[in-house]
């Protein structure tokens, strides 16, 4: 029980750190972060459940006005902005993409975690973040789809690279790999 505690705290620590890494805004107010990349570690580390806790408490300590998003961004404000489907994404996004990993155990780690991360920390975030920016923009849903068109090579390499991280991480320590425990 403390060990769980302890990694979701340290993962929710995770997104909020990869926010630290400057940001680049497109035009319509949605930044470019690092952040996706620690929803999906949580995931593909720590699995379904804790990984889904650990981007939930990011998301609440970002509600309770912690400046924890890319630009020291936090609030209930956030909630508002195009940005909201994305960040409540991220706790759902964490958990399919924990899912897929404590399914997915017949696959070699490296290759399980960087599908999982497609699935669960880019296209089902994506599916959140359209809508929301459907809703705080007033687009239609193929508006707001090529709106996110940008994000694509960006979170297809945070991909990648949580797959290479979680496989690196399994070699290495394989008891500390979760989401195959």
């Amino acid at each position: 029980m403390e060990r769980n505690l302890t990694m979701i705290a340290l993962f929710a620590a995770l997104i909020a750190a990869l926010g630290l890494i400057p940001k680049f805004t497109l035009g319509f107010g949605v930044p470019i972060t690092a952040q996706t990349l620690g929803v999906m570690l949580c995931g593909t580390v720590l699995g379904a459940w804790r990984g889904g806790l650990a981007a939930l408490l990011f998301v609440g300590l970002v509600a309770l006005g912690l400046p924890l998003l890319a630009g020291g961004r936090g609030g209930l404000g956030v909630f508002a902005s195009p940005t909201v489907g994305f960040l409540v994404g991220f706790p759902i996004g964490a958990f399919v993409t924990g899912f897929i990993m404590d399914q997915w155990r017949s696959a070699p780690v490296g290759l399980a975690a960087g599908v999982a991360s497609v699935i669960g920390g880019t296209l089902v975030v994506y599916v959140f973040g359209i809508f929301g920016m459907m809703m705080t923009l007033n687009k239609t849903v193929v508006e707001a789809t090529l709106l996110v068109q940008a994000f694509i090579p960006g979170d297809l390499i945070k991909a990648v690279l949580a797959g290479f991280i979680t496989s690196g991480l399994a070699k290495a320590r394989p008891a500390s790999l979760l989401s195959r425990a």
